[in-house]
């Protein structure tokens, strides 16, 4: 949600509301020209030439005539750099600690009175003019940043008013997180830009949730968390959960680049040109440039999968989710009353739908205040839990970040009596218009009120909710004008080195989850948190997961769903979902039905709509279009298994379950362009239609045999295949050789295997599902092969192969007699077909 309804027109600013947002838009700039210094006279300056290296574990300190740089590189390939003494801690992206230094990269003389660090998996070099390249162990370039360039005021230390704390200096003094070492402008609060080079095949993906991608083509990104105060499209940017993250894939290789600052910013991308002027290639380049902060950058290199690993590894294993919420979710802003929530789950429940989740919104507080309840329209909520538990749906409840800045509200003098709201230079306490009206903001940023906030979650869980949903994040503030937050020179704590909005804004999403994973990680010791949230920052995957927000009801929010799930997982946020058939408006039934098909492969299934948006629920758009929405959910029911093994392995490795079709054969350049189909896992590739009126597609496939799931016929790929999608169904293939864990009759556990190529093998990974707590669970691995005809399913263990020990099902096959007497589905085998997309008609407009 968001502030639109106050703000469309001026008969809402006729309101009370309108007319305190007007009044807070006033106040927050009047707030700003008080509390922030003015911009005076600056000047550039770049690192100069090098004068002298002192070597350290991993790699050292190169000192130039006007900086610094720190770099090392770690024991798993993982490379590190700063200038001005900027150190990798502390940081709101890092899990833990830093990680080890390699002990066999060292700093070494390099020519042209350069330096270089040489590992097993990247080799580092600066120039003597500061410039950093990393190549492979081959020598091959992956990337080259260029001498970076700061501009410092001329005069003055950069200080503001008031000293310490949430009410301390502004973020340019050199307190800010760069943490000793100089305490100049890369240190503080001095803005800079980083250019970079890739080479000229490179793709640019990432920078967290975008809606125009997951390629991200020629434009400039902005890094500023962002309610855009209206339904979204693909050409809106920025939204609500930015990452200075990028993932680029070449010839080269594949790196992550994240320039670890949380002020605001852009990244401006252009992508290269191979053969350029005169046959030479003109490379990608990024340019990064931020208002203030530190410069420093980390660099993960590999493939895809060794990446994200890293990335984990870096920034924390993602959170796993309690089974349930693997299952599909309904939600609505305005469900209204407990009448209707029964209503709803009961049409579920009479029609054989499955579901495993309600959420309320706002409309359930009363009168919008956190952490309450209207007890005239739900008069006994934690016995309406307790009814719809028994029924096996659970509820969510939403939570913002705003408090009713009024004396006598429970959660309003409890946070004031321990100073837990953000305060302007001069102390006050800074207030904005939210749902309840005039609010004030807690500050996620101090480990006291973390832990205080994380309290109040036990008024959640009693009232029976079992898992929380925190929206209006970034954090919002209505205004007609303006930017719709925090005045910038709000204080905030930041772990005690004071500062302002302007370095806490973006992680003031990342602060709450954190506060509220833990807090009910307090309250219910032995159950898995399920919580995720609508802003965000890089490492919110400890905390949970995100979802799209609020986009736009059309054909092209469907398509920007899509690309919203891809490059999040990519930022290493694996569970996310978009507001299935929209957020506002009603969709027709075709594009609710393609919607509602594409969230069934989708890690968070759920749909959502605002308050004076039409209905969501399956059955509204007609018997056609829920007898195809029920043979989606049958299907998603059907591999919850799968499902439960892609959270596990998302959390042991990092790998998201929803991967671009290059994520195996990044070298394919064909597939870096294909944005409107993806692999869920490496068993499957699932095409979902993404256009009115379609009821054929065509679907590039990475190489290998490909099977059809609905027909059976396979393809043989590297190429594109030509593929039926009528409106019962969208194209899903399975991987030749691929074992997958589906439920079978009576929910027993069931191995499916589709038959291998002849000559090649195949296999695929089960994690049992253990329940919602903390249980360990093992991996359990399979293999399948050709053996004289017959197709083998095997389980390895460490002592070798044994018995599968679980029903196998057999698919792809023709002809040939499988062991044990498995079911067999025959097969027709089918060459590439030509390419190109047609459309059909249909009876569902």
């Amino acid at each position: 949600m968001d502030g639109r309804e106050l703000v469309r027109s001026m008969k809402v600013f006729g309101s009370v509301q309108g007319l305190r947002a007007v009044w807070s838009a006033w106040r927050q700039r009047r707030t700003d020209v008080w509390g922030l210094p003015p911009r005076g006279a600056e000047r550039a300056r770049v690192p100069g030439l090098a004068v002298e290296a002192e070597p350290a574990p991993g790699g050292g300190t190169v000192r130039f005539t006007r900086s610094s740089l720190r770099i090392r590189v770690s024991s798993g390939g993982t490379v590190f750099w700063g200038w001005d003494g900027a150190g990798p801690l502390p940081s709101y992206a890092l899990a833990g600690e830093a990680p080890d230094a390699d002990p066999r990269a060292s700093l070494e003389p390099d020519t042209d009175g350069g330096w270089r660090i040489v590992s097993e998996r990247v080799t580092v070099t600066v120039s003597r003019h500061g410039a950093v390249e990393l190549r492979t162990p081959g020598g091959v370039l992956l990337r080259r940043d260029l001498p970076p360039r700061w501009w410092e005021p001329v005069a003055g230390d950069g200080t503001g008013p008031g000293t310490g704390g949430r009410t301390g200096t502004v973020a340019g003094d050199g307190t800010g997180p760069a943490g000793g070492g100089s305490a100049g402008p890369a240190a503080g609060g001095g803005r800079w830009v980083q250019r970079s080079e890739v080479p000229a095949d490179a793709r640019f993906f990432g920078l967290g949730g975008r809606a125009a991608g997951p390629r991200l083509r020629d434009g400039s990104y902005r890094l500023w968390n962002t309610d855009p105060q209206r339904a979204f499209g693909p050409g809106d940017d920025p939204l609500y959960l930015t990452m200075p993250v990028q993932f680029v894939v070449s010839d080269a290789g594949t790196h992550l680049v994240f320039h670890d600052n949380s002020w605001d910013g852009r990244v401006t991308l252009a992508e290269g040109e191979e053969g350029a002027g005169s046959g030479h290639d003109r490379p990608g380049t990024s340019e990064v440039r931020m208002t203030g902060g530190p410069l420093r950058c980390w660099v993960i290199v590999g493939t895809p999968a060794r990446v994200l690993h890293g990335w984990a590894a870096l920034t924390g294993a993602p959170a796993l989710p309690p089974s349930w919420a693997l299952g599909p979710q309904h939600a609505r802003w305005g469900f209204g009353s407990a009448r209707e929530v029964r209503r709803v789950v009961a049409g579920y429940r009479e029609r054989g739908l499955p579901l495993s989740a309600l959420h309320l919104d706002i409309d359930h507080h009363d009168g919008h205040r956190v952490f309450t309840v209207d007890r005239e329209r739900f008069p006994d909520l934690p016995g309406l839990a307790e009814e719809l538990r028994e029924q096996g749906v659970r509820l969510v409840s939403i939570v913002d970040p705003a408090v009713k800045a009024e004396p006598g509200d429970p959660v309003y003098d409890g946070g004031a009596a321990l100073d837990a709201f953000v305060k302007d230079a001069r102390g006050q306490e800074v207030r904005g218009v939210v749902w309840p009206g005039e609010c004030a903001y807690p500050d996620f940023t101090d480990p006291a009120v973390r832990e205080w906030w994380g309290g109040l979650y036990e008024e959640r869980l009693r009232r029976g909710f079992a898992g929380v949903w925190h929206d209006m994040n970034e954090p919002v503030s209505f205004v007609p004008f303006g930017d719709p937050t925090l005045p910038r020179s709000t204080r905030h704590a930041l772990e005690g080195r004071g500062g302002d909005h302007r370095e806490a804004h973006n992680v003031y999403g990342l602060s709450m989850a954190r506060a509220g994973y833990e807090g009910l990680c307090r309250l219910r010791p032995d159950e898995r948190p399920f919580l995720f949230s609508r802003s965000g920052w890089a490492g919110m995957q400890r905390y949970g997961g995100t979802w799209s927000g609020d986009v736009a009801t059309g054909w092209p929010g469907l398509r920007a769903s899509l690309a919203l799930v891809l490059g999040l997982g990519l930022c290493g946020v694996p569970y996310s979902g978009p507001d299935v058939g929209g957020f506002d408006g009603s969709p027709s039934p075709e594009l609710f039905l393609r919607w509602y098909q594409l969230g069934a492969w989708l890690p968070l299934f759920r749909t959502h709509a605002a308050i004076d948006a039409g209905r969501r629920e399956p059955w509204e758009f007609g018997p056609e279009v829920l007898e195809h929405a029920r043979a989606a959910l049958a299907e998603r029911e059907r591999l919850r298994p799968y499902f439960t093994t892609l959270a596990r392995l998302a959390r042991m490795t990092g790998a998201p379950y929803v991967r671009p079709v290059w994520w195996g054969t990044p070298e394919d350049r064909t597939l870096r362009d294909c944005e409107d189909a993806f692999l869920l896992g490496d068993a499957l590739l699932v095409a979902p239609v993404l256009a009115r009126g379609a009821d054929r597609r065509a679907v590039r496939l990475p190489r290998g045999r490909w099977y059809d799931t609905a027909t059976g016929r396979a393809y043989e790929g590297p190429g594109q295949v030509l593929l039926d999608a009528p409106l019962s169904r969208v194209p899903v293939l399975a991987r030749a050789g691929a074992v997958l864990p589906v439920r079978g009759e009576g929910d027993e556990l069931v191995l499916e295997a589709w038959a291998p190529a002849a000559g090649r093998t195949g296999g695929g990974l089960v994690v049992r599902d253990t329940g919602d707590g903390w249980e360990p669970a093992s991996i359990e691995r399979y293999q399948s092969r050709l053996v004289d005809g017959r197709v083998v399913v095997e389980r390895v263990t460490d002592d070798g192969v044994e018995e599968p020990g679980l029903p196998v099902v057999v698919r792809g096959c023709e002809g040939v007699d499988p062991v044990g007497g498995l079911q067999l589905d025959g097969v027709q085998a089918g060459g590439i077909q030509p390419g190109g997309f047609q459309s059909g008609g249909s009876d569902i407009q």
